[in-house]
């Protein structure tokens, strides 16, 4: 059986919309999926870019294209309230989810998602978090040290390895980002010719165009 991590952080919809679509794109395949939560803004910090949030054309662009994607895949989406958000009390739920060193199941992954995407709410309600905590079968204190130590090294170890955007899907150590490389994770997956080739390789020596000023 194969294996695949799913690296996420749930203030991203594309991240949403990928997790609920991966069923569909792995069907058929032998594969155990490892959920990883990370933190995206560790990520943007450590690279020194903005999320697609941040730039306001670039944010009215991102909830369209979203909404169309969702109607694509006949996934439910509701924005919520309030976006961008802090994830961190959701992101360390979900690691509490989990034994030390663990990562939370798809059952856990999938509520956490839903609380955020379903609904159009607040996903930092003090109500709903309550709510959502005693729905999760909580091994650990989301607020232990131990929890955020976990997310803390979790971002850096994805940084460390290149990862700079969420979602991103490792298959046998190749990184593929966004929710339309579902298709490309599942040819991997399924043996594509091209990948035992030059062109993965190919692909990622460019030659040094014009930089910007600092």
């Amino acid at each position: 059986m194969k294996r695949v991590i799913f690296h996420f952080d749930v203030i991203s919809p594309y991240a949403y919309l990928a997790f609920e679509r991966l069923p569909q794109a792995l069907e058929g395949l032998s594969v155990e999926v490892e959920y990883r939560p990370l933190l995206f803004a560790g990520l943007l910090q450590h690279w020194g870019t903005k999320g697609p949030a941040e730039t306001a054309p670039k944010k009215v662009w991102t909830f369209r294209h979203i909404a169309w994607l969702a109607h694509e895949f006949g996934t439910p989406i509701e924005t919520p309230a309030q976006h961008p958000f802090n994830p961190l009390a959701l992101l360390r739920l979900a690691l509490a989810c989990a034994p030390a060193g663990g990562t939370p199941n798809r059952r856990s992954c999938e509520l956490l998602f839903q609380h955020v995407w379903r609904g159009g709410h607040d996903a930092n309600d003090p109500g709903r978090l309550e709510a959502l905590r005693q729905s999760l079968r909580l091994q650990r204190d989301p607020a232990g040290d131990e929890v955020k130590a976990e997310l803390k090294q979790a971002t850096a170890d994805a940084a460390a390895r290149g990862i700079f955007g969420v979602p991103t899907i490792d298959v046998g150590g190749r990184l593929f980002w966004g929710v339309d490389a579902l298709p490309m994770v599942a040819a991997c997956l399924r043996g594509d010719a091209w990948f035992d080739g030059p062109a993965w390789d190919a692909a990622a020596v460019m030659p040094q165009g014009v930089q910007r000023g600092g």
